[in-house]
């Protein structure tokens, strides 16, 4: 049976009695949980699996666990974990103890989001960090050029797959040279097409592959003035689809953000016939939820068949010595810091 298109967050610790009456209606296809959802590893547990008991089904449960500024499960319950750009700089000294590092740490991620009732994560970023632009991606990034991306997005890719844990590749086609932060305000990417398909478009379609991949609500102006990525047929058919070639399940940044305009189900309804396959909504909000809701299909087609790959990733989880692997990733670590 086919869930509806659309991926929801929730208010707090545990589900209100509200909450589950309106998830059990909507039949998200997953949720995401954030900071405020997250008190310990007993306590997050306990709501992963209440949000699967609600359902009745083996929903995909995300987080944005990056490392650095951007990560949910934090100290002292779990470990410490450094931004991209810590991997990048060591790769430009020491490219396979790089390369292994990130391998380890994001299969360290991946063994404690499981263990907690997580099966999807966000990462990696693929976006170019480039001076001049807005601060939001900053140290997130893993470079200033697509290879160092392209080889580290990849060693993070396998290292959360390898513990059942799907990625998302994001901001797809490519968020460094944004102008402003998408959370509060409509970026703008002024540069040629031609440019963008060597740089900022390179990482993506080196991991085309990807099962999962969250667009950028950023306008592109050389290929469509009028529309961020998100709710651009150019954009989503023509490049990400077309030219970055791009096969998996498409999901929206966050509807909720301030660079979309319109209402929650027109911004959803834009998002569907551009071409995304899922929507998000992560503020836990009851009203913009259920505008969204509006918005949402049934999972059909294409997308419930990119959907289904997506899941079946969560079913292949490799042995792992994980006391070893933190031991070698520290050591790893420690050529970072000399």
């Amino acid at each position: 049976m086919s869930a509806n298109a659309v991926i929801y967050g929730l208010g707090g610790l545990e589900l209100t009695a509200d909450e589950k009456a309106f998830f059990r209606d909507a039949d998200p296809w997953g949720f995401i949980v954030f900071a405020r959802n997250i008190e310990g590893p007993k306590q997050l547990s306990k709501l992963t699996l209440s949000l699967r008991d609600c359902m009745g089904r083996d929903v995909p449960i995300l987080v944005d666990q990056e490392g650095g500024r951007v990560r949910r499960l934090r100290p002292p319950s779990w470990r410490e974990m450094l931004p991209a750009q810590v991997y990048g700089d060591l790769y430009l000294r020491e490219e396979e103890a790089a390369i292994e590092a990130v391998w380890l740490n994001h299969r360290l991620m991946a063994e404690e989001m499981r263990a907690v009732g997580i099966d999807v994560d966000c990462v990696p970023c693929l976006d170019l960090r480039l001076p001049g632009a807005d601060a939001i991606i900053g140290d997130r990034s893993f470079g200033e050029t697509p290879e160092p991306i392209i080889q580290l997005g990849r060693a993070a890719m396998d290292g959360v797959q390898a513990g059942g844990v799907a990625p998302i590749i994001k901001h797809i086609p490519g968020h460094g040279r944004a102008d402003a932060d998408s959370h509060l305000e409509l970026p703008v990417v002024r540069e040629e097409h031609g440019l963008l398909l060597e740089t900022d478009f390179a990482p993506f379609k080196a991991l085309n592959d990807a099962v999962m991949a969250m667009t950028a609500h950023i306008v592109y102006r050389d290929i469509d003035p009028d529309h961020p990525a998100t709710t651009s047929q150019a954009m989503v058919q023509d490049i990400i689809r077309g030219e970055i070639g791009f096969g998996g399940l498409l999901m929206t940044d966050d509807l909720s953000m301030k660079a979309l305009s319109g209402t929650f189900r027109e911004r959803g309804e834009a998002s569907i016939q551009a071409g995304c396959d899922l929507l998000l909504h992560c503020n836990g909000e009851m009203s913009e939820m259920i505008a969204v809701a509006e918005a949402a299909p049934k999972l059909a087609g294409k997308a419930l068949e990119r959907a289904a790959a997506a899941e079946a990733v969560r079913e292949n989880i490799e042995s792992f010595d994980a006391q070893a692997a933190e031991s070698r990733l520290n050591t790893l670590l420690d050529l970072a810091k000399a």
